[in-house]
């Protein structure tokens, strides 16, 4: 049995449908959610439903029972994550999990200094937790996701240019779809353990190529300014953008220029066996919801 967690969000529920369509037997699928309603689809695919909660240990421990392998998909409370995935982490090994994947955080250091501190402690946190569970692991170090890059980029980008600074700074985003499309294959591989995965992109890109790609596929001129942090933070929040993240948006442009956010040597090419879909196949795919 194969148990996923935050099976209704969107990582989790496309692994899993990737799952059912590489042949795995979706009877054998275990999705965790907080209410059966929200996750009718896949009830009627033949998954079976376990509700439970980070919070809420005694339902994790009831949830994973039977599980062989558990796909512990990070929290997005992010504010609360460390308590809520050592929960989960001590639940499987309560309940007798075989083998916990996790998804973490690609990054080039753990150091307490990191820009990306705000997100990198609660997966160190579960890293370390995991390790000293003696439960098989599979981390896998998942970049960021291609779909963040229209939130970075604002509804109106044909018109205002970007506006964030990282500099030449370089980001390998991969798209979710093909992180839950490995995350799958990587599921169905029972010779795993103490393994970690860089699940990036083959190609780093800066946000100049991002606009001078936007400026080939509009024919208007898309800048790229990269204000100093300080003045892009003081924007952000004249504009109404919560603090919590106008600090994540910061700490990630700031880990771009750093190059903490760079691929590197890649596992995402090998576990799909064909290249990862490029920010240029990306672009292509929202640019009329960006001309809208």
């Amino acid at each position: 049995m194969i148990t996923i967690t935050g099976a209704t969000g969107q990582l989790g529920n496309t692994t899993i449908n990737f799952l059912i369509n590489k042949g795995f037997n979706p009877t054998e699928i275990n999705a965790l959610v907080r209410s059966e309603e929200k996750a009718g689809d896949l009830k009627m695919k033949g998954v079976k439903l376990s509700v439970g909660n980070y919070n809420d240990y005694e339902s994790l421990v009831n949830a994973f029972k039977n599980t062989d392998k558990l796909l512990l998909i990070s929290s997005s409370e992010i504010e609360n994550r460390s308590q809520q995935q050592i929960n989960a982490v001590n639940a499987a090994k309560e309940a007798g999990v075989k083998h916990i994947l996790y998804t973490s955080l690609q990054r080039k250091t753990d150091s307490s200094d990191s820009p990306l501190k705000m997100v990198l402690d609660s997966h160190l946190a579960t890293e370390n937790a995991i390790k000293e569970s003696g439960m098989k692991y599979t981390l896998l170090r998942n970049n960021l996701y291609m779909e963040g890059l229209p939130w970075i980029l604002g509804q109106n980008v044909l018109e205002t240019g970007i506006f964030y600074p990282a500099n030449a700074g370089k980001v390998a985003y991969a798209t979710r779809k093909d992180m839950a499309e490995a995350t799958a294959n990587i599921l169905m591989d029972d010779g795993l353990d103490k393994t970690e995965y860089n699940i990036s992109n083959s190609h780093s890109v800066s946000f100049q190529e991002v606009a001078d790609y936007l400026s080939l596929v509009s024919g208007k001129k898309v800048l790229y300014i990269s204000p100093d942090v300080e003045t892009y933070k003081t924007t952000l929040v004249g504009a109404g953008v919560p603090a919590f993240a106008v600090d994540m948006l910061a700490g990630f442009a700031i880990s771009a220029h750093e190059g903490e956010l760079v691929g590197g040597e890649t596992d995402l090419p090998k576990i799909l066996k064909r290249e990862p879909a490029s920010y240029k196949d990306f672009l292509n795919t929202i640019f009329t919801t960006i001309q809208a």
